[in-house]
């Protein structure tokens, strides 16, 4: 596409990039017919999960099991096949979230703060918006019949999982009162397409945060009771989802506590007194859904739990915290608490499970990102392990050989890990073995390139934990303090930014080491896990057997084609690359250099060989003899 007199790189542009990267790893990986396929694909995100965060908390994982902590590994350190991914945007070149996210789900590059759309669309641009939407794994995965499922410690309406559903010109537009006033009519926003609109109605399973912008200013919190909805629009989507849900006959639940959860993925139905005090439930929220005086004594519009049937639900929403769901280190774990990372990808695969077709399940760990944002390595770093629970908890649950499980992050951050001569085992959380030699002031081993750490004198951590004694390990102190600390940064900043270089990606399961190693853009990698599980273009392989990506190779012709770039258009078209064996059918004339190309590599090493026995004069009538001088 061409705008300004400029290329914009549309989604055409990065499908057609996927397809020639994907027939260049097929055949290097010498794949041959038929390839294999996932039935199931795990999606796991862990957002600003750089290189030096995982390394980090590999260190914290060790340390916290007594040991040294180097040497230590994590779940996804045993993955078979690691790559790295570009995380620049359309118009930025350091990574932002949802662009980040848009690229990584949808598979095409998109510009700063926009979601769900192309580079043709341009930030707040609600008109912008309805010719550079672009499809996600979500979507194509329900073409397919397969169950999907979203799940994040964040809000539901946030940056990355927005991505997967939402096509908005600002990430920002998670209810109507972020929508400008003049655009609220024709561009929807993000809570309201996720429970209206395809693909976010269809999904069996949503899990995360963000009560807030499903709520109407009249309904208060039940967590926070202090807190209000912010929509403006005088809904509740919450009872929107459930009497969708209803009206067309399928099994759904809504819940916004850890137990509640536990209940409705457990693995038989709820007993009929149960059902018959949810169906009474779900009656009184969709049909009076502002009712104040609830016998539950829970706020307007905010059910203690609400069932469609007495049946065991294939839909679940999920919310469980007025905005972002609590960082690990934080988190109330008891019954009426929320649930972990972990909880929620095990209630998640309990639903999709049963879909005999397969499922695409996106899991991601959200939070490492803000605690980074923050300067806080401790909660960054506990994220990371948060995150690593879930790819257990799911592993366990999983057949891992028909199970395409991909880890990676959406952009990085601007941590650093460095010393001198810091010895082993000492605790990542704290200080160098050695003062700097310019201010001989101690540092910390993890530092940030810009934050709210940055003071004169510098912030130090308290390093309370005595170094271990060589041949043993040092304990971590993990207080309040530590959680707490925030760690020094180089330059001012209210909040941190983004890293922006590649970030790991990690892979197990079909095909993955033919696809998903070495080096590549972000957004090869939603192409190249539809290609495995037979998604959207690629969807025809699984069924008939038509692949051309890994057809056999033509045979190698003994003479090479030569190719000319004169155009063989007509004049104000495009020009075209053709072959300039086709072009001497036309009567066109050849270059010189595509006749040499001609004869091939034979016929040059054998006038080269009459170079070298009977010197230049002999060779130089030889290429004569054939045209070629």
């Amino acid at each position: 596409m061409y705008e300004g007199g400029c290329q914009v790189p549309d989604r055409d542009f990065w499908y057609e990039e996927a397809r020639a990267a994907l027939r260049q790893r097929l055949s290097l990986a010498g794949q041959t017919r038929p390839a294999p396929r996932a039935k199931n694909v795990i999606l796991m995100v862990g957002d600003g999960m750089g290189v030096s965060t995982v390394t980090a908390a590999r260190i914290l994982r060790g340390q916290r099991q007594g040991r040294p902590g180097e040497e230590a590994t994590l779940a996804w350190d045993r993955f078979p096949t690691v790559g790295l991914a570009k995380t620049y945007n359309a118009d930025a070149q350091v990574g932002e979230s949802s662009a980040c996210a848009t690229a990584l789900m949808c598979g095409v590059k998109a510009n700063f703060e926009t979601v769900g759309l192309d580079a043709r669309a341009r930030f707040e641009n609600c008109a912008s918006t309805y010719a550079s939407r672009v499809p996600s794994l979500l979507t194509w995965a329900q073409q397919e019949g397969k169950a999907t499922g979203v799940v994040t410690n964040t809000r539901l309406t946030h940056a990355t999982p927005a991505a997967l559903f939402a096509h908005a010109a600002s990430r920002y537009w998670e209810d109507d009162g972020k929508v400008p006033s003049s655009s609220r009519r024709v561009c929807k926003d993000i809570a309201r397409q996720l429970v209206e609109d395809e693909p976010g109605r269809s999904v069996n399973v949503l899990l995360g945060g963000g009560r807030r912008h499903f709520l109407p200013k009249v309904a208060r919190d039940p967590e926070a009771p202090h807190e209000e909805g912010r929509r403006l629009d005088g809904r509740n989507m919450v009872d929107d989802w459930v009497r969708d849900k209803k009206k067309r006959g399928l099994h759904a639940q809504y819940v916004w506590t850890k137990a509640q959860l536990q209940a409705a993925a457990a693995t038989t139905p709820p007993s009929s007194s149960s059902s018959s005090s949810s169906s009474s439930s779900s009656s009184s929220t969709a049909d009076n859904i502002a009712d104040p005086q609830q016998a539950s004594g829970v706020p307007p519009g905010v059910p203690a739990a609400v069932s469609t049937s007495n049946q065991r639900p294939d839909y679940i929403l999920g919310l469980f915290s007025y905005s972002h769901m609590d960082f690990e280190a934080d988190r109330d774990a008891g019954p009426d608490g929320d649930p972990s990372l972990a909880d929620m990808t095990r209630a998640a695969l309990a639903v999709l499970q049963r879909n005999p077709r397969g499922f695409f399940l996106f899991v991601e760990g959200g939070r490492i990102d803000h605690a980074h944002h923050y300067n806080n390595a401790y909660r960054a770093l506990d994220e990371t392990l948060a995150l690593e629970s879930a790819l257990l908890a799911a592993m366990e649950l999983v057949d891992v050989t028909e199970t395409l499980i991909v880890l990676t992050a959406d952009h990085s951050h601007v941590l650093t890990l460095g010393g001198l001569a810091t010895p082993r085992g000492n605790p990542i959380l704290g200080v160098d073995s050695k003062v700097s030699d310019v201010d001989g002031m101690p540092y910390s081993t993890l530092l940030y390139g810009n934050g709210p750490g940055y003071s004169v004198p510098r912030t130090v951590p308290a390093n309370l934990t005595h170094q271990a004694a060589p041949g043993t390990s040092a304990a971590v102190e993990e207080d309040e303090e530590a959680r707490n600390r925030v760690h020094g940064a180089a330059v001012p900043r209210q909040w941190a930014t983004h890293g922006g270089e590649d970030v790991p990606v990690y892979s197990q399961g079909p095909l993955a080491g033919a696809l998903l190693g070495g080096v590549m853009d972000q957004t090869f990698l939603p192409h190249a896990i539809a290609y495995i599980a037979c998604f959207a273009e690629f969807a025809d392989r699984c069924k008939s057997g038509n692949d051309n990506y890994t057809a056999p190779p033509m045979p190698q012709m003994c003479v090479a084609p030569e190719v000319s770039s004169i155009s063989s258009g007509a004049s104000g078209h495009s020009p075209e690359v053709v072959a300039s064996s086709v072009m001497a059918e036309h009567g066109k004339t050849l270059h010189s250099g595509a006749l040499a190309l001609r004869y091939g590599r034979a016929l040059l090493a054998a006038l080269f060989a009459v170079l070298v026995a009977n010197g230049a004069h002999a060779a130089l009538l030889a290429m004569a003899a054939v045209g070629v001088t």
